[in-house]
């Protein structure tokens, strides 16, 4: 695609930058004149030689190396690879009555997930109705018998989520997907805002922006008021898969900023129904676990057996109420990206309401109409698997050889269920340093949110991370993909 591109003059750390018009530039509007939210932000670096600014963002990243804000590649080229998480300090702002509107549509749209969630481990509401394909759920490997008729606290399933949103060429809003297993990165939001106060600590002085930092402790809120019943002070705990996991630094800093044990499976085991944690002065009672291991490994006697990372009968205790595990084992039937496409349907049956957040049109492989579609029009669609995460096994039409094509044209007819499509979207693009050059570029960004439901309380974090896909042209995000982030400014 031929891209318009004009050049704008707003300094030094601008002087080259370029605009392709048919991407909706944040910061610079189509007459490349800066954004009136961004005057002060662009005068304030503007003030910065390249050199100056090349120095502030090696400070910032030996210092995210020496707090160990980093995640590890599980890619097969780079398996095992720790980095330090890419930042860049130029920050996004959204305006409060957007802000107003993307928290209303988060939090109307895990509310009906939750109850969805209820349904179909329970009465089968919607399912007998056919507003969602029986069969569809049933085919989900996330959806267990083990959870059937299970009662969690509260009736919440989803007490932490990560709703990835994207701003359009058309200048609105749309849900690309929901994550609600164990949805990561909110460390980052806390450290990019603690980086911007170190590296430019007269730049937030400068703007009324909405506060990051309560997140941990409306975290351990949450977790309290989802304990078992007629326990007054409950003892929560993180548990991790381990060093080794590419979140671990999440899982510490989560448990650190909460003032919580973080412990591993080998730290906990089951007596008679309770779990206990093992420690110096004898067993304790755990009463809340914000869990960060997968279904598949959180107990060898009901998933994998081959699983050394979870507690063996902590889903017996789990049924009996005496634990509480935060996200509930089988939250995964809803994050399918196949589900995903009927959750405005969902919004409708459970709430009586229209949706607030459009979701991205998208196709589904197990129809015939729309499988025929996606075969005949691969160049112009993103392939994704409904199970996956992190960018992996997906493929961009417009970027992928025809090999690659054929390739995933195989992978789709040979499993159909496993497969979803969805045009190529015109993600908005924000300034971006960009270290290889020393200059600002476009980049295109999407948003993770992260709402907090617990018994009769939803919060909705004010900012969230900014993804940006660092590699030009690229409209890939994820940091395993080479993507970084930038602080979320929400204004107030």
């Amino acid at each position: 695609m031929m891209q318009s591109q004009s050049q704008i003059n707003t300094g030094s750390l601008f002087g080259s930058y370029k605009m392709a018009h048919n991407f909706l530039d944040e910061v610079f509007s189509s007459d490349f004149k800066q954004n009136s939210e961004y005057e002060k932000i662009i005068n304030h670096f503007s003030e910065l030689s390249l050199e100056d600014y090349k120095a502030i963002n090696e400070f910032t990243k030996m210092s995210f190396f020496d707090q160990g804000i980093t995640f590890n590649v599980y890619s097969d080229k780079d398996k095992g690879v720790e980095r330090i998480f890419p930042f860049d300090l130029f920050p996004r702002i959204i305006k409060p009555v957007e802000w107003e509107m993307l928290e209303r549509g988060i939090i109307q749209r895990n509310l009906a997930i939750n109850m969805f969630l209820w349904d179909i481990y329970h009465e089968k509401k919607i399912l007998k109705d056919k507003v969602v394909p029986a069969e569809l759920i049933q085919s989900s490997p996330y959806y267990y018998k083990a959870m059937m008729d299970v009662n969690p606290v509260g009736k919440v399933y989803t007490h932490v989520s990560g709703t990835d949103l994207i701003k359009h060429s058309d200048g609105k809003y749309y849900v690309l997907e929901d994550n609600v297993r164990c949805p990561s990165g909110v460390s980052y939001v806390l450290s990019n805002r603690d980086a911007i106060k170190k590296s430019l600590p007269n730049l937030l002085l400068n703007h009324n922006v909405a506060s990051v930092q309560e997140y941990p402790l409306e975290l351990l809120e949450i977790m309290k008021s989802c304990a078992p019943e007629s326990i007054e002070n409950p003892v929560c705990v993180v548990l991790t898969p381990g060093v080794y996991n590419s979140a671990y630094f999440e899982h510490s800093f989560l448990a650190l900023n909460m003032g919580i044990p973080l412990v591993e499976g080998r730290d906990l085991y089951v007596e008679n129904n309770f779990v206990y944690m093992k420690t110096l002065f004898g067993p304790k009672k755990v009463d809340v676990i914000y869990r960060r291991i997968d279904d598949d490994f959180i107990d060898p006697k009901v998933f994998n057996p081959k699983s050394l990372l979870g507690v063996p009968g902590i889903m017996k205790a789990y049924c009996e109420g005496n634990v509480v595990l935060m996200n509930a084992p089988g939250t995964g039937a809803s994050d399918d990206k196949a589900v995903y496409t009927y959750v405005p349907a969902m919004i409708k049956y459970y709430l009586g309401e229209e949706s607030i957040l459009q979701n991205v049109h998208t196709y589904k492989c197990e129809d015939d109409s729309d499988y025929k579609y996606v075969l005949e029009n691969m160049e112009k669609l993103v392939i994704k698997p409904v199970d996956e995460s992190g960018g992996y096994g997906l493929l961009v039409g417009s970027a992928a050889t025809k090999e690659e094509i054929a390739d995933f044209k195989t992978k789709i007819t040979a499993n159909r269920r496993k497969y979803i499509a969805q045009p190529i979207m015109s993600l908005s693009v924000h300034s971006t340093y960009i270290e290889q050059e020393n200059k600002f570029e476009q980049r295109h960004i999407d948003l993770r949110s992260y709402c907090l439901m617990g018994k009769n309380k939803s919060y909705v974090l004010k900012g969230g991370l900014t993804r940006v896909a660092l590699k030009k042209g690229s409209l890939v995000v994820n940091s395993s993909q080479g993507g970084g982030s930038k602080d979320t400014w929400v204004m107030l």
